[in-house]
Order: structure tokens, then C-alpha cells, then sequence
């Protein structure tokens, strides 16, 4: 039987516009063309799908995973009509020239527009302050990697590999990425991705290097080693990273909270002779009446003042380092939708799709941050899935233009 192809109702609808408006919002035109001519990606002659268009295209397909990719296209130029980043008349082209539109745009303007767009965006002025972001004077933020399954064509095995199964090897293959997320807002950034060969620690580097003076960065013990700790910290950023429990750490000095100070090195070598060894606060913790909790916690800090941050808050606040896991599953289960893998059949069209949707989740995040600043509400106790909602509550803060044809709120 053939399969059904997956659409929207017909006629241009509010909640599309409003979605749309959501793009445009947040990634402005003029920015997006800049971008496009600083790549040399920019429509060198006028062609139905224009390179800006196509930016939108990548981003707007992430809000609409579920439907075929012509059908996503009638939404956005509809939407985009609507408006007023097009004055043409709506022309939805086929699916090959939709993937000849994408593969002209590639994948680096938009790497280069989540890049510079994406950011933390939690505030703490004016006497607002975004609810969750903060542990005292610091801003939150968590590192950790997750892995997506992409369509399975022999092209996107051979660049990005497959995890093995019990019995061969699994269905589709993957791509690994890794990411800083706000506590605060779940919104990710410093995004880098990779094959699903490639470990976390290698990706680490780059976006450790979105670490800024003022951010108190919680880890893994994965991610624990000399190179990493040193890199991250030589951002000015404070670091709280779980370590594993059979690491050497002598208690150089014993602190009234409990914790105590010690020495990392890059060696064995370099601690015999007491040589290139940091600073660190040892908190270590059990977790009483906890199902399966491990027999021992130990974190390791660059705050070495007990006074500044106390052993059991900062041992209480780590946890916070859960709210990754619920970042990615906006990103991975409610945004892209359930079952769904990414639809891009190569590797650089692979890496468009991923890098738009995670411009999608920023937008999404953005409007709910600013509804939970109206709200003064905590960000964590709006749905993600249902912030259409939150957004039709907030439409006379969009550009008022009557909708395009009639209108419905279904």
C-alpha cells in the first residue's frame, strides 16, 4: 500500500503564522542574509527558493517533523507572505527541487547562524531574575552529549557509523553531539556534533570554550581529567564535576564543612614531584534511603571557600545537572516527534537538519523564557509541547498583520 502523505489542513491557520513569527522574531532577516553573504551562500540570481528562504525552510522543518517536506515548505512561504519577508505569491516545488535548494544552502550558514544567535539568554537585571538559573551569585549551566538516529542510506552509515546491537548492528545510524544547557531555561548551546564514533571527551573542547566568567559549570565524571578541568577553568568559569571514586586525591587540608582541599595532576609522575598540580575542593556524600544510589558521591570544585558555597548545598545543587536530561528530551521526543529519525538522506544535509532544529528549540525556549518573565514564573513550570498556547496569549506582541485567507485556531 502506498503511504499516505502526511499534510496539514489546507488555507493558512494562526498557530502557523504564529510559529512562524517565532522564526522571524528570533532570527531576523537581515541577520540571516548577512550571514548568507558572509558564507557566500547568498542567491547569486532570483530562483523560486532563495537562499533566506531556504535558512527559514531548514529551521521551520523542525516544527513540523511530522509532515512531508513539500507541505512544510507550503506552511513557511505562506507564513512567510504573511509576514512580509515575501511579497510572491505562494509556490510550493517539488521535493527534488527542494533538496537541490538545501544542498545549494549547505550546512555552514546555519552552523555559523546557531552559533552566533544561540547564547544563554537567562537574566538577573532591573529586578527581574530568571527563576532556576542561578545558585547564588553564579549562572548554572550543565555539560553532557546525547546521540539522534538519521536516516539509513549508505552515504549517512559511512559518515556517522551505527552503535552495535545484540544481534549485528542496529537500525539506523547516529550522530553524537554534545552541549552546554542553561539550567535555568533547557536552552543548549556551544552545540558541537559528530559521528557516533566520536566521544564526548573529543567534542568537549569546543564548547567548553563557550564558558564564561560567572558560570558555574556541573559535569559528569566522565568528563573528569586534567586537560579538560584546566581548559574549562582557564575560562573564568567555576566548575562542580563529579570524579570517580578511586582517583588519587590526598586531603591536603581538612575544611570545617566536611569537604577538604587536594591537588590534581597531569601525572603520576607530576605527583610524586608535586609539580603542575591545580587547587580543588573535595566534597564527597552518600545518599541515605535512595533506591540504587551508588556507596559514595565525590564532586570536585574550583570554589576552594567553604564560606562562599557549603559542602551540601553545592552536594544538593549538582543534581541540578539532571536538567540536560530533560533538555534533550524536548529536543529529541517532543520536538522532533517520537519514532521520528532525522529525514536528511546525506551527511551535509544531515548536518543543516540538526543544526535547525536545535534553532527551533532555541526559539521555542526564547518565547517560553519571556512568558515565565511576564509570569514571573519559574521556566521549568511551563509544557514545553503545549507553548503555542503561551504564544497566542502573547499575539499582540508580534507584527500585526491580518492573517493571510481565513484564519482558524484549530
Amino acid at each position: 500500500m502506498a503511504r499516505t502523505v502526511a499534510e496539514l489542513p489546507k488555507g493558512s491557520r494562526l498557530t502557523d503564522h504564529i510559529s512562524l513569527g517565532v522564526i522571524g522574531k528570533t532570527f531576523p532577516v537581515e541577520h540571516v542574509k548577512a550571514i548568507l553573504a558572509e558564507t557566500g551562500r547568498a542567491s547569486q540570481r532570483e530562483r523560486e527558493l532563495p537562499a533566506h528562504v531556504m535558512m527559514y525552510y531548514v529551521i521551520a522543518m523542525a516544527l513540523f517533523m511530522p509532515v512531508c517536506c513539500r507541505e512544510v515548505l507550503r506552511v513557511l512561504l505562506e507564513g512567510l507572505r504573511y509576514l512580509g519577508v515575501s511579497d510572491r505569491e505562494p509556490k510550493v516545488t517539488g521535493k527534488s527541487g527542494i533538496s537541490q535548494a538545501r544542498s545549494r544552502l549547505g550546512w555552514e550558514p546555519v552552523k555559523r547562524l546557531h552559533d552566533e544567535v544561540v547564547q544563554p539568554i537567562a537574566i538577573r537585571q532591573q529586578g527581574k531574575k530568571t527563576k532556576g538559573a542561578w545558585y547564588r551569585q553564579w549562572h548554572v549551566v550543565s555539560l553532557d552529549g546525547s546521540t539522534l538516529d538519521v536516516a539509513d542510506t549508505a552515504t549517512n552509515a559511512k559518515a556517522f557509523g551505527r552503535p552495535g546491537a545484540s544481534r549485528g548492528e542496529s537500525a539506523y545510524p547516529q550522530i553524537r553531539f554534545l552541549s552546554l544547557v542553561e539550567s535555568g531555561t533547557h536552552v543548549l548551546y556551544g552545540t558541537e556534533m559528530g559521528s557516533y564514533e566520536t566521544g564526548e571527551v573529543t567534542l568537549a573542547p569546543p564548547v567548553l570554550a563557550h564558558l564564561k566568567p560567572g558560570d558555574l559549570a556541573l559535569a559528569d565524571r566522565n568528563f573528569f581529567s586534567y586537560a579538560l578541568w584546566c581548559k574549562a577553568k582557564a575560562t573564568g568559569a567555576d566548575l562542580l564535576w563529579r570524579m570517580k571514586v578511586n582517583a588519587i586525591l590526598p586531603r591536603l587540608k581538612e575544611l570545617p564543612d566536611g569537604s577538604y582541599l587536594s591537588k590534581i595532576y597531569p601525572s603520576d609522575k607530576d605527583r610524586r614531584h608535586d609539580t603542575k598540580g591545580v587547587w580543588v575542593r573535595v566534597i564527597e556524600y552518600t545518599l541515605q534511603n535512595v533506591p540504587n544510589a551508588e556507596p559514595l558521591y565525590r564532586l570536585v570544585t574550583t570554589i576552594l571557600d567553604p564560606v562562599s558555597a557549603p559542602a551540601d548545598e553545592l552536594a544538593s545543587f549538582y543534581h541540578e545537572r539532571w536538567e540536560i536530561e530533560n533538555a534533550f528530551d524536548e529536543f529529541k521526543t517532543h520536538l522532533r516527534g517520537r519514532q521520528i529519525v532525522l529525514r536528511s538522506k546525506t551527511p551535509d544535509l544531515v548536518r543543516q537538519e540538526f543544526y535547525g532544529l536545535l534553532l527551533a528549540h532555541f526559539a521555542v525556549r526564547g518565547l517560553m523564557h519571556e512568558a515565565a518573565l511576564l509570569a514571573d514564573e519559574d521556566p521549568d513550570r511551563l509544557s514545553f509541547t503545549h507553548t503555542v498556547n503561551v504564544v497566542r496569549r502573547k499575539v499582540p506582541l508580534f507584527v500585526a498583520i491580518p492573517p493571510y485567507g481565513k484564519a482558524s485556531l484549530s
